[in-house]
């Protein structure tokens, strides 16, 4: 059976533009990542915030746990005189959060994202990786470090990669949250993106929507970018769509282009940036500080300042 096939084995801020606040606006935050038996009278509600009235929430996390859940501190404060003495407070239990990693390279991403879990900057680890070659460094990295390899998908040289259908159903056995693409060339089927909606995220080595889409990858962006004469170029995070690269915007981080830049030291200028800017977003993810705006917008919340976005 080709389900009894997935597995090859258990051998498997600093920034030259720092980022900026972006203006408070009146908006809706969608809390549809919180576990409806935790905390169910919240569950996919719209908090309406109105002009002026915007709450600050202040999260605090306790550093004594060590357990895979993390308790979370709320703190809600209002512009209008509250009654004397009163607080509203509410805890929230942020369980650990289970990641797959799809590579088809190198997977240098996948390496810092791996080594900030282990050295716990990341409430969240990676179960599993998915890769189109088995052979591949980031392959090689997963059977090193005893993370299970699933191929996908099928094809010639890979006979043992899965189907569509069979990946869905081998990830939801791994309980997996989010899936996190670094460097992984093929199309994502749209029975993933239908399973796994809102929960699948790429970074691309250019500020989209330029230089993206289909043949833009590797050094052919960091070619065309020089060839068109911009100044800046960097790394973007986005959520995954049907297409390439035209999912919404969660997070970038922008680099210069030098007047005698080669495609390969703008590469190495925007990798850089890369392996801080997903490890980052990866952390936001995995303490649910990502927020919907209204218009369907996502947002991180700051975590020095949970009234600031980015």
């Amino acid at each position: 059976m080709e389900s009894q096939q997935i597995l090859s084995g258990f051998c498997l801020k600093s920034s030259i533009v720092p980022s900026s606040p972006i203006v408070k606006q009146p908006f809706s935050l969608k809390f549809s990542s919180l576990p409806s038996f935790l905390y169910p009278s919240i569950q996919s509600q719209n908090l309406e915030v109105p002009s002026g009235t915007f709450s600050p929430i202040s999260i605090v996390h306790k550093e004594g746990c060590s357990s895979s859940w993390r308790t979370i501190c709320c703190s809600r404060s209002s512009t209008t005189e509250p009654m004397e003495g009163h607080e509203v407070r509410a805890h929230i239990t942020v369980r650990r959060k289970k990641l797959a990693v799809f590579v088809s390279g190198g997977g240098s991403n996948f390496r810092s994202i791996h080594e900030a879990s282990k050295r716990g900057s990341l409430h969240g680890d990676v179960l599993v990786l998915v890769t189109n070659k088995s052979e591949c460094g980031g392959a090689e990295y997963a059977r090193n470090n005893g993370i299970p390899i699933i191929l996908f998908p099928k094809a010639k040289d890979e006979p043992n990669g899965l189907s569509p259908n069979d990946l869905v159903d081998t990830l939801r056995k791994f309980e997996v949250d989010f899936i996190l693409l670094a460097g992984f060339l093929k199309l994502i089927p749209v029975e993933l993106i239908r399973a796994y909606e809102r929960s699948i995220f790429n970074i691309h080595p250019s500020l989209l929507p330029a230089f993206g889409g289909k043949g833009y990858y590797g050094m052919k962006v960091h070619k065309a970018v020089i060839a068109s004469g911009v100044r800046f170029s960097g790394p973007t995070i986005h959520f995954v769509d049907e297409h390439y690269d035209t999912g919404h915007i969660l997070a970038q981080r922008v680099v210069p282009v030098l007047a005698d830049d080669t495609a390969e030291e703008l590469a190495a200028r925007v990798l850089k940036e890369e392996h801080q800017l997903y490890v980052e977003v990866v952390e936001a993810l995995c303490e649910e500080r990502v927020v919907w705006r209204e218009d369907g917008v996502p947002l991180i919340q700051s975590k020095e300042n949970p009234n600031e976005f980015h």
